[in-house]
């Protein structure tokens, strides 16, 4: 019988902006899904109403499709909480979700308690030892409970698609709190249920979950469900090594956006960078899923240099396919097609670039020419081919000028490239005057505005 198409998810908090951080977990999802022929869920962590806004949902969702893995599901845990009641009822049931009524301030004395006496700061299961008298006057007292899952104190282990064999000593840890005394859920209930009702086959997150998945596994099975296949990656950092953050804005996608970078850019980055596989242009996503191998992914966090980004934007639009930008040329009033966009793309550090070399085919444009140079253009000018016009229109051309003006190297092709194009540099004048056309190059020649 064969495996079922896995299911994977991405649980972010509507409550910032999505950072490249939180790109490489959306990829490595979103990815590891389409190599496997499964499902991509997006689960909006929305269950902190203080905070969270339809507005950075919607940026969210934005974000999502600009990287080009738009999910196959969506999902909000605000409108689940009647799963969760249901799911901390039954914890209740079977006695592993139990009442505790210490304040903060309290708990505070406990740790510091302990930390004098050497000991780790846990909690001490005071409050397995209330009577349902003594529950009951705290109650009267105006105290409401939280509620803590009581951990089995075992140690609990997985095979890790990116770290290998994981243990974790729930000894260790203090009972976690899943409900708050206002009746809020934490992170932990909310995911784990989800995960078990939507059957999340694997969970890809940041290696800083690993201690967290302990305590989820035991609750996951004492829910009465199997634990998904787990992988947790390393971290981006900024160059300086300082950890990304949603709340201060650090490399969001929409900045890198309106920035100019390459989503397809920003995708390789994000997915390649702190793994042993080189990182380099890609030609789609689907190329980048092929490469994805959770085994690759180092421990150690990875250093997000933007000017690396820039860097691979330019070496994506270098090699991108016609069809890849047609749409956004198009959108943004540049014309001529593939032989445009081909003549043009190695010389884009973004994509808004082609705008400009548009502009030099489409004119007005005024040429560059210098007096010690009129007589020249205006020779050629006169002998540029009748049309119609192919690729090899400029080296027949140039085969008539050269011996007619007497001129070779760069005082042939210099003053030619100043009055065609007004530019020191840029793309191949074979490319473009085709482009240009005879009309417009003649005008330009003989030093005239067209």
């Amino acid at each position: 019988m064969s495996n079922p198409a896995p299911v994977l998810r991405f649980a972010p908090s509507p409550t910032g902006l999505l950072h490249v951080g939180n790109a490489r977990t959306a990829l490595y999802n979103a990815l590891f899904a389409r190599q496997q022929g499964g499902i991509f869920i997006l689960r909006y962590d929305d269950t902190d109403l203080a905070r969270s806004t339809a507005e950075f949902a919607d940026a969210i969702a934005e974000d999502l499709d600009w990287l080009g893995i738009p999910p196959d599901r969506v999902e909000h845990q605000s409108k689940r909480t009647d799963r969760y009641d249901a799911a901390m009822e039954k914890l209740k049931a079977i006695g592993r979700l139990y009442p505790a009524y210490e304040t903060e301030e309290e708990l505070e004395t406990k740790r510091l308690s302990r930390r004098r006496r050497n000991l780790p700061p846990l909690y001490d299961r005071a409050a397995l030892a209330l009577t349902d008298t003594e529950r009951a006057q705290l109650e009267a007292e105006g105290r409401r409970p939280h509620w803590r899952f009581k951990l089995d104190g075992r140690h609990v282990v997985w095979d890790d698609m990116v770290r290998g064999r994981c243990d974790v000593d729930t000894a260790t840890l203090s009972d976690p709190v899943l409900v708050r005394e206002d009746g809020s859920y934490l992170y932990t209930p909310t995911s784990v249920v989800d995960d078990i009702e939507m059957g999340v086959t694997h969970v890809v997150r940041g290696e800083d979950h690993v201690t967290n998945t302990g305590v989820q596994i035991e609750i996951i099975e004492a829910l009465g469900a199997v634990p998904p296949t787990f992988a947790h990656h390393n971290l981006l950092t900024l160059p300086s090594g300082e950890g990304l953050s949603k709340r201060l804005g650090h490399l969001s996608l929409r900045a890198l956006r309106e920035a100019g970078e390459e989503a397809l850019a920003v995708a390789s980055l994000a997915v390649l960078t702190g793994t042993s596989l080189a990182v380099e242009p890609v030609a789609d996503l689907d190329a980048l899923a092929a490469r994805l191998d959770f085994a690759k992914v180092s421990r150690a966090p990875a250093r997000f240099d933007p000017t690396e980004l820039s860097a691979l934007t330019a070496a994506t639009l270098h090699h991108l396919p016609y069809a890849a930008v047609a749409a956004r040329l198009a959108a943004s009033g540049i014309g001529g097609g593939e032989p445009f966009w081909l003549a043009v793309r190695g010389n884009l550090a973004t994509l808004a670039d082609a705008a400009k070399w548009w502009c030099v085919v489409e004119g007005p444009l005024a040429p560059v020419v210098a007096p010690e140079d009129a007589d020249f253009l205006n020779l050629a000018a006169g002998l540029l081919p009748e049309e119609p016009w192919d690729n090899e229109v400029y080296p027949r051309w140039i085969a008539a000028v050269k011996p007619a003006a007497g001129r070779s190297g760069r005082a042939l092709f210099h003053p030619l490239r100043l009055a065609l194009t007004g530019e020191e540099s840029g793309p191949e004048l074979k490319a473009l005057l085709p482009l240009i056309g005879r009309a417009k190059a003649g005008v330009r020649l003989r030093g005239r505005s067209a």
